[in-house]
């Protein structure tokens, strides 16, 4: 059987299967995919432009949100562009290299996404608890700090990732039932021992997951002890309101990102068709791309005003 190894010059490529059973409804599939990736691009790009352009929401809340635009538009546009060549044009191929770097940029995207979420839970929790000071505790210099170390973090946790695979032997199959070059999934094609892999992967996802998790719980249950202490209701409501959409952004994403992993994790062994996780996997990166910035564009009234009146003039 012939062997090439990924430290070797060879210039083989994988093949993309797409959704695996669902061939035929590629075409289909891509059509409410294409939408969603649309949506997600022109409402994560309008909100960097009108943040962009208003000096009045160069506040730390606002740079949070173009940080999360920024990792949104990264996370949907490093597998959209190649998931649609494999639904409309049948161009199924990827370089090794190509492969890779997909997969490099893909979780590296997704863990400072992860990251950002935290920020932003940090951010309600001076907010609401110690108000008076949070201009000296968030300034703008001190957001970009920590999306700087969310970054370092997220390129030394993942880089690992694309060199244990480089050093896998990959046989006569290349073949990768996915739309993407997801960790897992490029890991199974190997014919070497990939235990390493699958603890590495699962050892970081929870790790990662789990304090960046912890970190927010940790943040609401110090918001929500701060919010019953307050004596008015109305102050009470109005605290909590500036929670939702932070609130419903985690929801977005941790949920299905949680479920996607599980199931691509575990699905066979709990009877989950392995077309139905890489479905819900392909919907983990276009879902909340496409949601986070109507969320917040319905709940910050400044936000939606200056979008407003850009939107207006168009």
């Amino acid at each position: 059987m012939e062997v090439f190894n990924l430290n070797s010059s060879d210039t083989s490529t994988f093949i993309l299967m797409g959704i695996p059973g669902l061939e035929l409804a590629h075409i289909w599939i891509s059509i409410p995919f294409s939408m969603f990736y649309i949506m997600g691009l022109l409402g994560n790009f309008t909100l960097l432009f009108v943040v962009g352009k208003e000096q009045t929401l160069h506040k730390p809340m606002y740079l949070l949100l173009c940080m999360l635009a920024f990792t949104d538009i990264g996370m949907s546009t490093s597998v959209m562009p190649k998931a649609l060549c494999i639904f409309w044009f049948n161009l199924k191929g990827i370089t090794v290299g190509g492969c890779l770097t997909q997969m490099f940029f893909l979780h590296a995207v997704s863990m400072m996404h992860s990251a950002i979420l935290v920020t932003m839970a940090f951010d309600r929790y001076v907010a609401i608890c110690d108000p008076l000071r949070y201009i000296t505790i968030l300034t703008n210099a001190r957001i970009a700090k920590l999306g700087l170390v969310g970054l370092i973090r997220a390129v030394l946790l993942v880089l690992p990732t694309p060199l244990l695979l480089s050093g896998q032997p990959f046989c006569a199959k290349h073949i990768i039932p996915h739309t993407y070059c997801e960790y897992i999934a490029v890991a199974k094609i190997s014919c070497g021992d990939i235990t390493i892999n699958r603890m590495y992967g699962l050892v970081i996802a929870l790790l990662v997951i789990g304090f960046d998790l912890t970190l927010i719980v940790l943040s609401y249950g110090l918001i929500m002890r701060a919010v019953l202490r307050i004596s008015s209701k109305k102050s009470c409501q109005k605290a909590l309101n500036t929670c939702t959409a932070h609130i419903c952004v985690m929801l977005t994403s941790y949920t299905p990102f949680l479920f996607s992993n599980v199931t691509h994790r575990f699905g066979q062994g709990i009877g989950i068709a392995p077309h139905v996780h890489i479905i819900l996997a392909d919907l983990y990166l276009l879902i909340p791309p496409m949601l986070n910035p109507i969320i917040y564009g319905v709940k910050t009234k400044e936000l939606r005003d200056k979008v407003g009146k850009y939107v207006g003039r168009w």
